[in-house]
């Protein structure tokens, strides 16, 4: 594989072919152009395992010269794809911060599956609702993951899963844990219904059932419906369920964080 060590810095070439990992802090510019461009940031060599173990494909990689020889044997499938060796500085001084985990690689985004696809033999699914901090998206796909959901849909607005820090918080899972995107409610209620997919929105209201009794009888098929901090769900994702359901709490403690809460309704639900 071709491996090019950076020395020249006003090099056009080269630093056409490092933009893709420029200025990735900047969380505004990265949530349009990452998308626009197709690709996504895996970093460390754990997650670029899991993203190749996946299927998907690199375009380049950058790193220091003291994880070449952790990365090199990971593109075994891809000897064409370009290596950039540099110091840590420079990195830093490419990317806006300090990559401690030692590389990351531009990856080519996966085309994502029609929502049916994946409905089609699930039974336990979580639906994420215009949740936009990264950090809770990440925290939920471990979560689901970990506790047995066959697979995540997220709203036109929530935030996305494959942003560089959603991929590291999940520690890779957003790479193994089939999901999608749903289109907007009207349209997103008819494609659970005709599933057979229950839709059990997690919020707070006079009306609610708890998640124990909830969960002593379940469904078959079960979509757990989950809201952005703060706001919470939509008048319209509440429309669209089933059932509202709330996790006892203790103490005068109202609700919890919504990842928290993904895991123990998971944890609840869990066939």
């Amino acid at each position: 594989m071709p491996v090019i060590r950076l020395h020249d810095a006003d090099d056009a070439a080269l630093s056409a072919a490092l933009r893709d990992y420029r200025d990735l802090t900047d969380v505004a510019l990265r949530r349009v152009t990452e998308p626009e461009e197709g690709l996504y940031i895996a970093e460390s060599a754990k997650v670029i395992a899991r993203a190749l173990a996946a299927g998907h494909t690199p375009r380049s990689v950058l790193l220091q010269e003291r994880w070449l020889t952790d990365i090199e044997p990971l593109l075994g499938a891809h000897p064409d794809v370009p290596v950039y060796v540099a110091p840590g500085e420079r990195i830093a001084s490419i990317t806006g911060f300090d990559v401690h985990r030692g590389a990351l690689a531009a990856m080519h985004r996966p085309v994502l599956p029609d929502p049916r696809e994946l409905l089609r033999e699930a039974r336990r699914v979580v639906v994420l609702e215009d949740i936009v901090d990264h950090t809770n998206v990440g925290a939920i796909f471990r979560s689901v993951a970990g506790l047995g959901a066959d697979a995540v849909f997220i709203t036109p607005r929530c935030a996305d899963p494959l942003y560089r820090r959603s991929v590291r918080v999940s520690m890779g899972t957003v790479l193994q844990v089939p999901w999608t995107r749903l289109p907007e409610w009207h349209e997103a209620r008819p494609i659970l219904q005709e599933a057979g997919f229950h839709v059990a929105a997690f919020a707070l209201a006079s009306d609610s059932v708890s998640l124990d009794a909830f969960s002593a009888a379940p469904p078959e098929r079960v979509a757990i419906l989950l809201g952005a901090e703060g706001d919470g769900l939509s008048t319209r994702a509440l429309a669209a369920a089933d059932s509202v359901v709330t996790i006892p709490m203790l103490h005068g403690v109202d609700s919890l964080n919504v990842a928290s809460a993904s895991a123990v309704a998971l944890w609840a639900l869990r066939v």
